[in-house]
């Protein structure tokens, strides 16, 4: 199974059209988002343009509109988390935040396999004893390169993708 993990999106819908476009072309159909989809806007775009389950923290720069818990009961493919999320996925338990700390802090719970998150916009792997700590970058390219993760669970090995490499 591959599952895409993104973060800080900040509303760049071109570069978030490019991920899910190369989701839909590679049969993913889950995606983690760590935070930072930023607007209302950028969620119904989403909902639009994948079909998958999609996991969504929320992030710093969230705006209150885009914490309604009713807009996850209109589209039951959005899974929507005010703090951290955790899902079991092909036999892996896992959390997600926005917040590096706040991942470091669950890693060290020894609750879960792997944790991801955004914020830095860095992309970032480590390992906290048995659990797998990982920041896919971000999509919408500041600071650093537009990047997102591609998780294989069937061998748990991450692929960083380029987003200015993608048609």
């Amino acid at each position: 199974m591959l599952i895409a993990i993104i973060s800080d999106v900040h509303n760049n819908e071109v570069n978030l059209k490019k991920v899910l476009d190369y989701c839909q072309e590679n049969n993913i159909s889950t995606i983690i988002c760590c935070g930072d989809l930023a607007s209302e806007e950028t969620l119904k775009f989403v909902s639009k343009n994948f079909t998958g389950t999609f996991y969504y923290v929320f992030g710093n720069m969230d705006r209150d509109q885009n914490r309604d818990a009713d807009f996850s009961k209109k589209h039951e493919n959005l899974k929507i988390f005010p703090g951290f999320g955790e899902a079991l996925l092909d036999k892996n338990k896992v959390a997600f935040v926005h917040y590096p700390n706040i991942a470091k802090e669950l890693c060290e719970s020894k609750n879960y396999s792997f944790v991801f998150y955004g914020h830095t916009h860095k992309p970032w792997e480590e390992k906290i004893g048995r659990c797998k700590m990982l920041n896919p970058g971000n999509v919408t390219g500041d600071f650093y390169p537009p990047t997102f993760a591609v998780w294989n669970t069937e061998n748990d090995k991450f692929e960083l993708i380029r987003v200015h490499e993608l048609m």
